[in-house]
């Protein structure tokens, strides 16, 4: 950038001192820093950033002392300035996403297996003991002596008892419904703050995807493109049509779980 504006700078600095202009002056007329109007008297490009602001400080500043800068402004080509693309850093990664899928289902099952366990091993100890203790029992009593013959004959043939166990299985508890949840069927631009402020979800959603939030864990949602987003509350649909103003929907979470629109 060093040869760009060569010649701009003295120009200026020479119609400066033949106004009679010192340059604290032509700082507080132009809205300039003192170091700006210093840096561009001395050509010193580098340290006033890019060209297109370059560009802007030196038409300022001619324009001030009614310099015509215009023709040699004209004939350099300053590059459109391109904005960084948007990525979104909350997105999940579809593995990450099946891994912990498969992870809630293996918790799940755990969680099952500790509650169904204990009542099927208390079940089957007390058939054991109840059908022991009944055995036992009827070998207490005395059994009158009788011929070999007659006592095949008339004795009946026993019969081991059953008991059933009447203690009570309890299923587990289904899974509660969570508190929010967000259902994407196209492109939408997402930003979800805890109750605490801070960021929980800030990027663009896809159709297909979507997002659980326990009760209490949001503060504010705001959904561009609101016509692609649905919202559950507990399990149910909720009409964004009083939260929403061009496609875009914001609304609060208070403490009890209910919506609000946001006041701007």
């Amino acid at each position: 950038m060093a040869d760009v504006f060569t010649g701009c700078g003295e120009q200026l600095r020479q119609a400066r001192n033949a106004a009679g202009l010192s340059i604290e002056t032509v700082s507080s007329r132009s809205k300039m820093p003192i170091r700006v109007v210093e840096a561009i008297e001395a050509e010193n490009w580098e340290s006033l950033g890019a060209e297109v602001f370059i560009r802007g400080q030196l038409r300022s500043y001619a324009r001030l002392l009614g310099v015509d800068l215009e023709p040699q402004l004209q004939q350099r080509h300053v590059a459109p300035t391109a904005l960084p693309p948007l990525v979104s850093h909350a997105h999940t990664p579809p593995l990450r996403r099946m891994a912990e899928q498969a992870g809630r289902r293996a918790v799940y099952i755990a969680l099952t297996v500790v509650i169904v366990a204990p009542v099927i091993f208390a079940s089957r100890s007390h058939l054991g003991g109840g059908s022991a203790g009944t055995v036992k029992s009827l070998d207490n009593y005395p059994v009158p002596e009788q011929p070999a013959a007659e006592t095949a004959a008339s004795t009946p043939a026993q019969r081991t008892p059953v008991i059933a166990s009447m203690a009570s299985i309890t299923p587990p508890a289904a899974a509660a419904a969570p508190a929010l949840e967000l259902v994407f069927s196209g492109d939408s631009w997402v930003q979800v703050y805890g109750a605490n402020g801070s960021t929980l979800e800030k990027g663009l959603l896809t159709s297909g995807e979507r997002r659980s939030y326990q009760a209490g864990q949001v503060g504010r949602v705001v959904l561009g493109n609101s016509s692609a987003a649905q919202v559950l509350q507990a399990g149910k649909p909720v009409d964004l049509a009083a939260f929403s103003r061009a496609n875009v929907a914001r609304f609060t979470l208070s403490s009890d779980g209910s919506l609000a629109p946001v006041v701007d």
